[in-house]
């Protein structure tokens, strides 16, 4: 079982850290009160969140959980996963970067920062470890933070004029073709600009923090998450010239399907997917709001790279 009150003796090293930084409160003048709690169903979650309760409980804090989290430890709750970013001024993931992915999409708008707690391995997204959950989670009452803001995508989905389907992503919208399915011809349009007829396996359009995911595996570069740009990169392109291209992400990306195929989907962060049809067109453009992701003072961007993708390491 953990004990709060010995991970919490970490957090005179964390403040002399921020300080020594220069990090300024992120959220001056606002007071957490109510703190959400999204977990993974998981058996090593729950522990974590027993502990979680008594912390926020010791404080005179109130908690949300939804549904299934509530489940976890036995009790009851009237919020949905989607309620809980409406009802709290933070929200707490427990799980890895698949669930933060989905907690994303229901804050967006919100306004409300995100804490990722990485129940296993360092994660891009959920920086945080269990064994520093509780000196972070001091440091945000205190005002003692920082947050990165993460550009969002809104993709939408129209058929003979019609809208069929929109969402938010944080990492990437990916066109990608089934088992059986022929190559995809796509026609791309940047701001009403034909680029050209991707003849690929698919295409990727990738935000910054979706850089070190599927679009890093095709080949495409790391982008550091502030950048104001976005990543075009084909899957396996039928022409070799074919490469990546990195855009400005104050763009409007549109990608028509140009060939007959049976089995070709639009799939959003990985976790949402939609079938498409011939001459379907996807529009994808910056969302109107950036999520707010809570930085570990811990650890920086190159360190989490380094740890994740083994760079250094003796083959």
């Amino acid at each position: 079982m953990l004990r709060s009150e010995e991970i919490c003796s970490a957090g005179e090293l964390s403040a002399k850290r921020l300080r020594a930084s220069g990090v300024r409160d992120a959220r001056k003048g606002e007071r957490v009160k109510k703190i959400g709690i999204i977990a993974k169903p998981r058996p090593d979650a729950k522990p974590v969140l027993e502990e979680l309760l008594k912390w926020i409980e010791s404080r005179e804090l109130e908690s949300v959980l939804d549904v299934d989290t509530a489940a976890m430890v036995g009790t009851t709750s009237a919020y949905k996963k989607s309620d809980v970013p409406s009802a709290v001024d933070l929200v707490v993931v427990l799980g890895g970067d698949g669930t933060l992915l989905s907690v994303a999409r229901l804050v967006e708008g919100k306004g409300v920062p995100i804490l990722g707690v990485n129940l296993g391995s360092l994660g891009f997204l959920t920086e945080v470890t269990i064994a520093e959950l509780f000196p972070a989670l001091d440091d945000v009452l205190a005002g003692h933070y920082s947050v990165s803001e993460r550009v969002m995508l809104h993709c939408q989905v129209h058929r003979q004029g019609e809208r069929i389907a929109q969402a938010v992503v944080l990492n990437d919208v990916v066109i990608n073709k089934g088992a059986l399915a022929r190559i995809i011809e796509m026609e791309t349009y940047v701001d009403g600009v034909y680029v050209t007829t991707f003849r690929a396996d698919g295409l990727i359009i990738s935000t910054p923090t979706g850089s070190t995911a599927y679009s890093l595996a095709a080949g495409g570069p790391i982008l550091y998450p502030s950048l104001e740009a976005l990543i075009i990169n084909p899957i396996c392109p039928f022409t070799l010239s074919n490469r990546p291209l990195v855009i400005p992400d104050t763009v409007r990306i549109e990608v028509i399907l140009v060939k007959e195929n049976e089995d070709v989907l639009v799939t959003l962060d990985g976790q949402v997917g939609v079938a498409l049809r011939y001459r379907d067109v996807i529009e994808i453009r910056k969302a109107d709001t950036r999520l707010k992701l809570i930085e570990s003072p811990w650890k920086n961007y190159f360190e989490i790279l380094r740890t994740k993708l083994k760079w250094g390491d003796t083959l």
